[in-house]
């Protein structure tokens, strides 16, 4: 079941569901939209990429940062999520952004119990180039509840993460 703003609301209000900073202009009908953090990581080049060894990045810290055609890059939500045992999370790109060209990607699902910011893969499709500037929705979360509560609530690699977060795959 996908929860409304009715929903949403009682969880905030009963510090089940945990969302900072959130202001109520971000609770739309049937989820929340969050908005672009300062934090960016940027693929360096000239690398082969190997799932068994640690990628390289650049890391970026700024208000605005401009994405080329073709490009793809590593950003952060502002807000830092925590969310209970008993729900989970869809990512979705917001649709008028979308419709510019930038791809939001995070793998799409939030797992029940996960918290910390959310690392988002940006890719610009579009032959211009897009500025993307710190606290612009960037990306919506829609909240389902689980059947039951989970009983091994998320654990993994990405748990408390605060800012873009590198591909932990060599880790597997």
């Amino acid at each position: 079941m996908i929860l409304s703003e009715t929903d949403i609301k009682n969880l905030l209000s009963r510090n089940d569901l945990e969302i900072i900073p959130l202001t109520p202009s971000q609770i739309q009908p049937a989820s929340v939209d969050l908005r672009l953090g300062y934090h960016y990581q940027k693929l360096k080049c000239n690398q082969i990429i190997r799932y068994d060894d640690p990628v390289q990045y650049t890391e970026i810290e700024n208000e605005v940062m401009i994405i080329p055609p073709l490009s793809f890059l590593l950003a952060c939500t502002k807000e830092y999520i925590k969310i209970p045992p008993n729900l989970t999370a869809f990512v979705e790109g917001i649709r008028s952004i979308g419709k510019l060209g930038l791809f939001v990607q995070n793998a799409g699902w939030i797992d029940p119990g996960f918290e910390g910011n959310i690392t988002l893969a940006l890719f610009n499709a579009s032959s211009q180039h897009i500025e993307l500037k710190s606290g612009q929705r960037i990306c919506q979360l829609i909240f389902a509840q689980v059947n039951s509560e989970v009983t091994a609530p998320y654990l993994g690699k990405y748990l408390f993460q605060r800012y873009a977060t590198s591909s932990k795959i060599h880790e597997e």
